[in-house]
């Protein structure tokens, strides 16, 4: 099986309705897409998915075809405004779905490089691989060393400051984070970024609004 790249998001902004559109990876010619949220489907050129259409896909990147207008998307871009009002994230609000096993998992970026968040209300801080801190241009090295409990007993970590984290059109600065030694499939979003908002769950969705 070839390997999944990482993922790269694309946000587009309709005058109705925000569509998130995700492209996680590729799979040969096909794309991975993860369209608002939902599971991620794999759709070759010339397919549709959720009113996405594929184009063509070549590397790391695709060509997708959505909201009347054609958007290229690479592995590895952070998140864009399209056919919105664009410029800086100004949001108050988050509000996010519950998936398969009662996770909340949204995509969002980190220093500006898209990422892939569970929530995590047990984590006192964001918290990631050695792998992903690295591809996200993190320098965990100089970080403050600590020793963190796993089921594979104390391993070294580092205690990092991430200029910025994103969610949706929600953007806060200056947010902890722990490097661990481990590979995680995506990042946990702990309580330095959480306790920023306010936190209250309705149903299948988890609320989120920033504290003034």
């Amino acid at each position: 099986m070839k390997k999944i790249l990482a993922v790269a998001v694309l946000v587009c902004t309709g005058a109705a309705q925000a569509q998130s559109v995700a492209l996680q990876g590729m799979m040969g010619s096909a794309a991975l897409l993860i369209v608002d949220g939902k599971p991620p489907k794999t759709v070759r050129p010339g397919d549709s998915h959720e009113g996405v259409k594929v184009v063509s896909t070549s590397g790391d990147q695709a060509v997708l075809e959505f909201g009347g207008k054609r958007h290229t998307l690479r592995v590895g871009d952070a998140p864009a405004s399209v056919g919105g009002t664009g410029g800086p994230a100004r949001g108050n609000k988050i509000v996010l779905t519950a998936g398969s096993g009662g996770h909340f998992i949204t995509q969002g970026t980190v220093n500006g490089k898209a990422v892939q968040f569970m929530v995590d209300t047990g984590a006192t801080a964001i918290g990631m691989g050695v792998a992903e801190a690295e591809r996200l241009g993190v320098d965990y090295k100089n970080g403050r060393p600590v020793r963190m409990s796993t089921a594979n007993g104390v391993v070294p970590g580092w205690v990092v400051k991430l200029a910025s984290v994103r969610v949706g059109d929600v953007e806060v600065y200056e947010v902890d984070a722990v490097v661990g030694q481990s590979s995680m499939p995506v990042l946990l979003l702990g309580n330095s970024f959480l306790t920023r908002f306010q936190m209250r769950r309705e149903n299948e969705q988890m609320v989120l609004e920033r504290r003034y």
